[in-house]
Formats: structure tokens, C-alpha cells, sequence
């Protein structure tokens, strides 16, 4: 996991406990899988008998992206930004432990103390000490490489904001250490030279490599977005499917990271998955270990029998344990209908139901012509003939009609 460490650093950790800190983004009220690095990483350094400090960026998420880039840093208001925190930090006790004593982790919102700092304190207690050409000099490589020959006086403010928030920890909580991707570099060291500039102090960086997927494609993200640890945002099957259909290759990286796995049960694993890739026993045991740390046993399990219902031979009858949120995500990018439970009380015949009501077929030809071959079921039970007819008793949860053309082609019809 390890990119780049300060000279000096590792001797500080072994000397006994450090408090070091990781920065996240307030900017929605859930994590999602692009954090869990420098989640885990916090996870290591607790372990280790350090304790980690949880930054939320409260007062710097007002500002929102200081480029003016990023459709997902907008501006915040105070009670949406609380909103936020707290999210963000009941998730975190899910990873970290809060009440382990010396060590335990502690979260802190940089607005507590920007709140009541005036600009022209905040320029004579920090600007005189980082200059302009100090910050263009630091961001110089990042300069050439995006075509830039300078910073708005924003972004400039932005990075002596983040290399103060570096500064108070350090100076009112004892934090020596911060830890981040190795993109944040510039800002950790700027919080480094801020703290030698200003107090003639000693503070160290520590930085992880940005995880990208084997393909070159962004880690995190897929076609319908961010990969959220909030379950209203993305189930708990979506979130296990995400990690189950990693690649191999990256699932040889995904769970060394990821995972708290000592080195021999990875290597069995690794063994197992060699002698028979088609069984992705990587994939499932990365899948699984993630899935329970976030969600827990329960969701897990569920997880699994979802998989089972979709692509194996697991009865309708399941579909009964979910509520209708988690019926509606299991169907997530499958086609669907609504219809109207008056319509379905009054008892439809299936050939109308799924050509006439509903689209799953085109014709009330093609729905018959399929149903006489026996390739066509509802709630997993085959319809005998085009007549047959369906009403209220057929729902399940007093909802839905789960129909299947073939073995894989799933449609939804939502009842209201």
C-alpha cells in the first residue's frame, strides 16, 4: 500500500504510539469504495498501536472544489454538512474503534475551528508563513503535467487551509503524522513546512498508492456511479456483485489491501484460484470479508441467496424476507412495468399481461409462441398456456410479478 514516506517517519512509529490523521470529503453523507483505502490504512495504523484521527472536512466542504472542476464539491450549507458528519462518522465506527482508550480513534470537523477565524487572522497567522512561489514550486510537476502556469487565489487559499488544519492537530492534539493518497503529497508537506515555519516543530507524511483497476479504468466506479458504503444508496448485493466481479488480477491486488488477511491465507487462496479460476475463490472470499465489515452478517448472507435467486435455482419464496426497496434493487437495471392493482384484481390472462399491459413481449404472437415452448414463468412457476390467468393471489409481497423468458431474462411488474 505504501507510496512515499517522510524521512524520519518510520522511526516515529516505532517509538511508541503516534497520533496521525486522514482527511475525507463531507461532500455526501456516505463513503464510498474510492475511501476504504485510507479507511484501511487508519485500520493498520490503530492496529499498530497508534491512534488515528478522522479529519472531516466541515469548513473546507463550504468552499467546494477550489477548481470549480468537480460536479461532486459543491457547496454546503451548515445543517447539510452536519448531516454529512454524521453519516460519515457512523460509518466509520463500523472500521475503527472509538472507546479502545489511549489509542482510540477520534473524529474532528476542521469548521470547529475555522468558524471564528477571520481572514486577516488567518493570513497573518498562516499566510506570511507559506509563500506563493513555495506552493507554485511544490505544485510545479502537477503544473507541467495538466498545462497550468498557476493557481487561483482560491485554490492557493484551499491548500494553506488544508496545510492548517495539519498545523491546529499538530499544535492541539499532539498529531505528528499525516497520511493520505499519494496525490495529497503537496498538501501533506505544506502542512509539514507550515508547522517547521511556524513553531519550529517536527511532523511527518505518509502516503499510499492511488488504486487504480488492471485496465487502466478508474477504481470505484461503474456505470451507475460511485460504489456507496450507505446501503440506501447502494445495496448490499450491489456493493458484494462490485467486489465478486473484480478481475483476477485485480483481485490478487484488491485483497491484500482491502482485506485483513495474513500473508499465508491470501497465498492459499491465491493457489486455489490458479488451479481453478472458473470457482473465483479470490473474488468470493474478497467479496465476503468486505461485504460483512460493511454491512454486516445479515446483509451478507442475503447477498448471497440474491445471487443464488438471480442466477441459480433458489425459489420465489425469498423474495419474501426482502422489503420493497430491496426487492426493487435486487431488479436494479432490469426492465420493469407497473400496473394497477384494479387491473390485476379483475384477473388478466398471461398472453395480455406480458404483450398487452406490459412489454415483455413485443406481441401477444410472440408471448404465445413462447409460452406453448415452456420458456416462459412467472414467480418461477412456468405459465402452462397463453390463457392462464394471474391475479392478486400471485403476488409476492402484495406487489410483484417476477416474470423470466428463458433461464436469465428477468422482467419486473410492480403492482399499485
Amino acid at each position: 500500500m505504501l507510496h512515499d514516506i517522510m524521512p524520519g517517519t518510520e522511526d516515529l512509529l516505532n517509538k511508541g504510539m503516534a497520533s496521525g490523521y486522514i482527511g475525507f470529503d463531507p461532500t455526501a453523507d456516505s463513503l464510498h469504495v474510492g475511501s476504504l483505502a485510507q479507511i484501511m490504512t487508519m485500520i493498520h495504523f490503530q492496529r499498530a498501536g497508534h491512534k488515528p484521527f478522522a479529519l472531516v472536512g466541515g469548513a473546507t466542504g463550504m468552499v467546494g472544489d477550489p477548481s470549480g472542476k468537480s460536479a461532486e464539491r459543491n457547496l454546503l450549507s451548515e445543517d447539510v454538512l452536519q448531516h454529512n458528519l454524521d453519516g460519515i462518522k457512523k460509518q466509520l465506527e463500523k472500521f475503527l474503534d472509538f472507546n479502545s482508550g489511549s489509542n482510540s480513534a477520534q473524529m474532528v470537523n476542521n469548521y470547529d475551528w475555522f468558524k471564528e477565524f477571520t481572514f486577516l487572522n488567518f493570513i497573518r497567522d498562516v499566510g506570511k508563513h507559506i509563500t506563493v512561489n513555495y506552493m507554485m514550486a511544490k505544485d510545479s510537476v502537477k503544473n507541467r503535467i495538466s498545462g497550468d502556469t498557476g493557481m487561483s487565489f482560491t485554490e492557493f487559499t484551499y491548500q494553506l487551509v488544508q496545510g492548517y488544519d495539519f498545523y491546529y492537530l499538530w499544535k492541539n492534539h499532539n498529531c505528528v503524522l499525516q497520511m493520505g493518497g499519494s496525490d495529497q503529497w503537496g498538501n501533506i508537506v505544506t502542512g509539514t513546512e507550515l508547522i517547521r515555519r511556524k513553531d519550529a516543530g517536527d511532523a511527518y507524511a505518509l502516503t499510499t498508492q492511488l488504486i487504480k483497476k488492471s485496465d487502466g479504468s478508474k477504481f470505484g466506479k461503474t456505470e451507475g456511479g460511485n460504489i456507496w458504503l450507505d446501503p440506501e444508496k447502494t445495496s448490499p448485493y450491489k456493493f458484494y456483485q462490485f467486489w465478486l466481479n473484480t478481475s483476477d488480477a485485480d483481485a490478487k491486488t484488491y485483497i491484500r489491501i482491502f482485506t485483513l488477511f495474513d500473508q499465508q491465507t491470501i497465498e492459499n487462496l491465491e493457489t486455489e484460484q490458479d488451479a481453478a479460476p472458473h470457482l473465483r475463490v479470490l473474488q468470493k472470499a474478497l467479496a465476503k470479508d468486505i461485504t460483512i465489515r460493511v454491512h454486516g452478517e445479515a446483509e451478507y448472507e442475503k447477498a448471497i441467496k440474491s445471487s443464488e435467486f438471480l442466477f441459480g435455482n433458489t425459489g420465489i419464496e425469498f423474495l419474501n424476507e426482502l422489503s420493497d426497496a430491496e426487492v426493487i434493487g435486487l431488479f436494479e437495471g432490469i426492465p420493469n412495468y407497473t400496473i394497477t392493482l384494479n387491473q390485476l384484481k379483475q384477473g388478466i390472462n398471461a398472453s395480455d399481461l406480458l404483450a398487452v399491459e406490459t412489454a415483455v413481449f413485443p406481441s401477444k404472437g410472440e408471448a404465445k409462441k413462447m409460452i406453448q415452448g415452456g420458456g416462459v414463468a412467472i414467480n418461477k412457476v412456468k405459465i402452462n398456456t397463453a390463457e392462464d390467468i394471474y391475479n392478486i393471489d400471485a403476488l409476492i409481497n402484495n406487489k410483484f410479478l417476477v416474470v423470466q423468458k428463458g433461464k436469465k431474462n428477468y422482467f419486473l411488474i410492480i403492482v399499485e
